[in-house]
């Protein structure tokens, strides 16, 4: 799947003025009557549902929209050149290329339907019969239609989920997936088993939430190693993250440790909501220390739970606070976007 690309768009080209007169039987000086040529069309982003990836750009990497129509007599405008939308998931980042090479973002498509321009179409030429004046009443003159902007754009997918799962390589997320929600990962028994961010939804009375997990994270992720960096972005617009540990890792604690520092060094995810699941804890080996873990996270700061994601153990309550705490970050959004709203109240006249 591809969740970053950057392409080139233009805008149609402008249609040519006409250069025309009018000549009909019993008119005597008719006068110029070319038309104006048609405005080129220009290129949007549209925010859709029904897109996964930029799979799209796969292949082609260069999107220009109609041109517009020649004007011709009669003071007939040419047709202006067709719009082009190219279609991204919802949740996608534009940006553009500044003049050092940076990205400048141009628009953040977070909601379904949400579109910006990106490429606007060039204008029109004029006719001749825009040119005549009381001097020179019978112009020959007409202006060509301009060129439409063409620019580099950079395309980046930043999935918007209720919940992101992570945790380091074959801990069981894909597992965990599963139980508590309709997708279906590959499960195997061998690390970096997920290659890719992986979807699903788990179902409520009130409202579906949607859950993500992204590939296993390693120490130096955030530097690029292993497969996290590529995918840690997917966890930037999640309201909750659920860090989930290999109980029958010896080292269950230091594990806790990398993820945290790999989540904190990633633009500053540490803020998020987070649970902790210590999973596995059906195996006996497990049982066995199952108190000593317990005591290690006893004064952890965040909702510690010890579950089995294969015989589903504990995943209940589980998902009941995940979503307790989901619901809870939606109402602090809400009050933090109205309260960075400005009211201007002018005082009344005297």
């Amino acid at each position: 799947m591809i969740y970053k690309r950057e392409i080139m768009v233009g805008g149609g080209c402008g249609g040519d003025g006409c250069v025309s007169f009018r000549r009909e039987k019993y008119v005597p000086f008719g006068g110029p009557d070319g038309g104006d040529g048609g405005d080129g069309g220009g290129v949007g982003v549209v925010a859709s549902l029904n897109m996964a990836d930029l799979g799209l750009m796969r292949r082609k990497k260069e999107f220009v929209a109609g041109n517009g129509r020649r004007g011709s007599g009669w003071r007939k405008r040419g047709k202006r050149g067709e719009d082009l939308a190219i279609s991204v998931p919802v949740g996608t980042m534009v940006f553009t290329r500044g003049d050092s090479g940076e990205e400048i973002l141009l628009a953040d498509l977070s909601t379904p339907g949400q579109k910006v321009l990106v490429a606007k179409g060039g204008r029109g030429g004029l006719g001749n019969a825009r040119f005549a004046t009381a001097v020179n009443q019978a112009p020959e003159i007409a202006s060509k239609g301009a060129s439409g902007e063409e620019r580099h754009i950079v395309l980046e997918v930043k999935l918007i989920t209720d919940i992101c799962i992570v945790g380091h390589p074959n801990s069981g997320k894909s597992t965990l997936l599963s139980a508590i929600s309709r997708a279906k990962p590959e499960i195997a028994d061998y690390p970096f088993t997920t290659q890719q961010p992986i979807l699903g939804v788990m179902p409520d009375d009130r409202r579906d939430f949607t859950v993500a997990e992204i590939p296993g994270l390693v120490e130096g992720a955030h530097l690029g190693k292993g497969l996290g960096n590529e995918f840690l972005r997917h966890a930037e617009r999640t309201k909750l993250l659920i860090y989930l540990l290999d109980g029958s890792s010896p080292t269950v604690i230091d594990d806790l440790s990398i993820l945290e520092k790999e989540i904190a060094l990633y633009k500053g995810l540490a803020h998020k909501p987070k649970i902790v699941a210590v999973n596995k804890i059906d195996l006996p080996e497990v049982q066995a220390r199952l108190p000593e873990v317990k005591q290690c996270f006893a004064k952890f700061g965040a909702p510690v739970f010890y579950i089995s994601a294969v015989s589903g153990q504990a995943v209940l309550e589980l998902v009941r606070k995940a979503m307790e705490m989901v619901d809870q970050a939606s109402r602090d959004e809400e009050i933090i976007s109205q309260a960075q709203i400005t009211i201007f109240r002018p005082k009344p006249r005297k």
